[in-house]
C-alpha cells in the first residue's frame, strides 16, 4: 500500500534478536524466511519501505528505480535500534563504514570473495552481544522506536542522567574538555601567529560577549 492508503491507526511490531539475527516476530519464533514474509505483510499494509530514487549502476550510468521492501526496511531499522543499545560508539561507527562497503560488494555480485568473508567475520564478532527485542510503531510509511531491551545493554540510566555518582562526576569533564580542545587551541595559536586561517577571520569579526 501507499503510505496515504495505509490504516489510520498504524500498528506495533516486536522483533526479537539473538546474536544479531532476528528469531521472532510478535512473540512467535520463526525461520529467517518466515520472518521476512511476515514483516513484508505487516510493513506492506502500513506503507513501509517504498523508495523512489536515482541510483548509480555498476556500468557507470544512472537509472531511476522504484522499490518496495517493507520487510527488509523494518528489519534493518529494528536491528539498528538494538545496535545503538548494545555496541559502543567506536564499534558502531566502524560498523557503519564497513556496512557501506559490504552493501557495495553485494550489489556488485562479489559475495564469494575474501573481502566479503572477512567483513562477515567482523560482523559476526561484533554482533555476539546484539541480543534482545525491539518494539516499533509503524504509521503510514514511517517508523519510530517504541521500546527496546537487551541483557547486554550498554545504556546505564544512572550515568546517562549526568547525575554525580560512583561512576560519574561531572567535574571530571573539566580536564577532558581541556585536553579534547588542545589541538584546536594549538592550531588557533599558529593561525594567530601567522595571520592566516579561520581563527584570524573569526577573531576579527567577533564582538565581545556581554559577560566579558
Amino acid at each position: 500500500k501507499l503510505p496515504e492508503d495505509a490504516a489510520a491507526d498504524g500498528e506495533y511490531v516486536k522483533i526479537e534478536f539473538v546474536a544479531g539475527e532476528a528469531v521472532a516476530v510478535n512473540g512467535k519464533k520463526m525461520s529467517p524466511l518466515e520472518i521476512m514474509e511476515e514483516l513484508n505483510k505487516i510493513g506492506g499494509r502500513n506503507g513501509i519501505g517504498i523508495v523512489d530514487l536515482v541510483e548509480n549502476r555498476v556500468v557507470g550510468m544512472k537509472s531511476r528505480g522504484v522499490y518496495e521492501t517493507p520487510g527488509g526496511t523494518i528489519l534493518m531499522y529494528a536491528h539498528e535500534q538494538l545496535d545503538h543499545l548494545c555496541l559502543d560508539r567506536d564499534t558502531y561507527h566502524f560498523k557503519q563504514m564497513v556496512s557501506l562497503r559490504e552493501s557495495e560488494l553485494i550489489y556488485d555480485g562479489k559475495w564469494f570473495t575474501s573481502l566479503m568473508e572477512g567483513i562477515m567475520a567482523f560482523q559476526d564478532k561484533i554482533e555476539e552481544n546484539v541480543t534482545g527485542w525491539v518494539n516499533l510503531r509503524l504509521y503510514k510509511g514511517s517508523m519510530r522506536g517504541a521500546g527496546s531491551a537487551s541483557p547486554y545493554s550498554l545504556y546505564n540510566e544512572s550515568i546517562a542522567s549526568f547525575a554525580t555518582g560512583d561512576l560519574y562526576d561531572h567535574k571530571d569533564a573539566d580536564g577532558f574538555i581541556t585536553l579534547l580542545g588542545l589541538p584546536l587551541k594549538v592550531r588557533a595559536m599558529m593561525e594567530q601567529k601567522t595571520g592566516r586561517g579561520q581563527a584570524v577571520i573569526d577573531s576579527a569579526s567577533l564582538k565581545k560577549r556581554p559577560t566579558e
